[in-house]
């Protein structure tokens, strides 16, 4: 059984979109990150990094005690390597794969990330950040529709561990300032993927989590606010 610690965030999406994709069996552990269970020691002990998602494997491939995994990348790479699916073996196209999960590690995320931060959730209103980000994540939007030309997915023709990185940054495009009809191929890509019952399944279990009615001023404090004093020293 793989334990989830999980919010319905897009890199929390990522893992119920593989573990569903996957088959395994999985229970999900909330962890509110508008209320701060990501800085509780219980969590920190599993996720150092005081972020979500991690996972809990207590029945890994070596036979041993439990495993704790935690950041997405990471999590995906494991569970692939666990079911020996969504990642191929094979040297070439293992490496096209990891390529654009990095790809998406590396840039799509943080990039959309601060997209979303002052777009939707600062306190002030910088033209400059914002203009800088809804750029950067259009020159990115445009990267993945010229890759997608040609290829049915992100790596190529089958789907990977990549398109689950991948699809949950492209849900908020409203909410990034971008227009899905500019790009023909990421648009056709992103229909495929959103269509997969595991995704459906995986985006159905995320509706049970979003309990607040609204983005708090406490929740920005909490999820804007920390530092290394934050956190428990001893």
């Amino acid at each position: 059984m793989i334990e989830l610690h999980y919010w319905p965030t897009p890199n929390g999406h990522k893992i119920t979109m593989m573990l569903e994709e996957a088959g395994l069996p999985y229970r999900l552990t909330p962890v509110d990150i508008g209320a701060g269970d990501q800085f509780k020691r219980a969590f920190l002990a599993i996720s150092p990094n005081n972020r979500i998602p991690a996972i809990v494997d207590d029945a890994p491939g070596d036979d041993g005690q439990p495993i704790a995994v935690f950041e997405s990348g990471a999590i995906l790479v494991y569970l692939a390597e666990k079911t020996g699916r969504f990642l191929p073996t094979a040297t070439r196209e293992r490496a096209t794969v990891l390529e654009w999960l990095f790809w998406q590690v590396g840039g799509l995320g943080p990039m959309a990330g601060q997209n979303h931060h002052f777009n939707r959730y600062s306190t002030e209103t910088i033209p400059y950040a914002i203009d800088r980000y809804t750029r950067e994540t259009n020159r990115l939007y445009g990267v993945l529709d010229w890759r997608l030309k040609g290829h049915e997915f992100v790596a190529g023709d089958d789907y990977s561990i990549a398109d689950m990185a991948i699809y949950p940054w492209i849900v908020p495009w409203e909410a990034q300032r971008q227009n899905l009809g500019d790009f023909p191929n990421l648009k056709r890509w992103f229909q495929a993927v959103a269509a997969r019952p595991a995704t459906v399944r995986a985006y159905g279990q995320a509706k049970a989590f979003r309990t607040r009615a609204a983005f708090t001023e406490e929740a920005r404090k909490i999820l804007f606010g920390q530092t290394a004093a934050s956190l428990p020293r001893d």
